[in-house]
């Protein structure tokens, strides 16, 4: 397993699998729920992606290059199913923190 510097540095390069959610600034309250369920589905995303690493490679019956090639569009849909699910409940805060810091006057 890889030490969390070099996971950081593979997420900082775009190698971690998932894609980062676009900072921007949102209308109205449901582009903001939006914008923390993106959120809150790559932080998912990046969880199972952990939790799956080292799962079926020594089973005779899958692994392969073809796994290793989809793996990371799979756990992006089960980290989008999630959010949209309720996931760990992320996204109801970060919708009331994205509209408060707007108001604030913050930058997306």
């Amino acid at each position: 397993m890889p030490s969390a510097d070099a996971q950081l540095a593979q997420v900082l390069a775009g190698r971690g699998g998932g894609r980062a959610p676009e900072m921007r600034q949102v209308a109205n309250e449901a582009e903001a729920r939006q914008v923390a369920e993106e959120f809150e589905a790559f932080f998912l995303s990046q969880i199972l992606e952990q939790m799956f690493t080292g799962v079926g490679e020594n089973n005779p019956f899958g692994g392969g290059s073809g796994e290793q090639a989809f793996r990371g569009l799979l756990n992006e849909e089960y980290a989008k199913v999630m959010a949209r699910a309720g996931g760990l409940g992320l996204s109801d805060n970060l919708t009331t923190e994205i509209l408060r810091y707007q108001e604030a006057g913050g930058d997306a």
